[in-house]
């Protein structure tokens, strides 16, 4: 599904955080966001989402304008989105944090082993209260129930924060599957340098709420320039 920010504005009350931006992410392609703290990236993530009343501008969803709408109402087209905070049900259990991604859409059993296979450490944990799991656990968790959905767009914030390695790999790999497999369309904040270039087709750099950069993940020397774009 294909998502086009046109002169976006978005922040708290009369604070603009996000002002003017303008993104494309096209029909399965993967776009990592980077950036220091404090830039706009989750504002911008939760603007598109509608978590941020007041938002202004432009954002199609599969050629259709949602500014403005309720986030339950863009959910609904086929967006899933795991924001930084909040994303678990810490007193349910692993298994019941995943089938609650069942309640929207009805992927089945085997569309739910697929996502255990995807994330061993879960199946191995799912009768576990998801609040006793470390938070880079939850964050996988969190993931996994986005999964389940089989939505059309997944939006990620900071997805990879208290992943160990080999965690990360796991992530990278399931969020590539879905992308080769399925079509789906990715936008990621990510502060995860080596995940963003494995994963993306196209990465941008955020400073005070706008793109400043914008290339392809495969390009020449882009590794030096993202880190010269990331110093402090």
């Amino acid at each position: 599904m294909e998502l086009v920010l046109d002169r976006f504005c978005a922040g708290y009350g009369a604070v603009a955080v996000v002002d003017r931006l303008s993104l494309s992410v096209a029909e399965g392609e993967a776009v990592v966001i980077l950036g220091r703290n404090g830039m706009g990236k989750s504002t911008l993530l939760k603007g598109i989402l509608g978590f941020l009343p007041g938002a202004k501008g432009s954002v199609r969803l599969g050629g259709q304008e949602i500014i403005g709408r309720p986030t339950n109402a863009i959910v609904r087209r086929g967006v899933a989105y795991a924001g930084q905070e909040g994303a678990v049900f810490g007193d349910l259990t692993v298994a019941e944090n995943i089938e609650a991604g069942t309640l929207i859409s009805h992927p089945g059993k085997a569309r739910e082993q697929q996502i255990f296979d995807f994330f061993p450490v879960l199946k191995e944990r799912r009768q576990q209260r998801a609040g006793t799991l470390s938070g880079g656990e939850q964050r996988m968790l969190a993931l996994a129930r986005v999964l389940l959905a089989s939505p059309k767009l997944i939006v990620l914030d900071e997805i990879s924060a208290g992943l160990q390695p080999a965690k990360v790999a796991e992530v990278e790999a399931a969020l590539r599957w879905e992308r080769c497999n399925r079509g789906t369309t990715i936008l990621m904040v990510e502060q995860n340098l080596g995940l963003a270039l494995a994963l993306a087709s196209r990465i941008a750099v955020m400073k005070v709420g706008q793109i400043v950069l914008e290339a392809r993940a495969d390009a020449v020397d882009i590794k030096s320039e993202l880190m010269r774009q990331l110093a402090p």
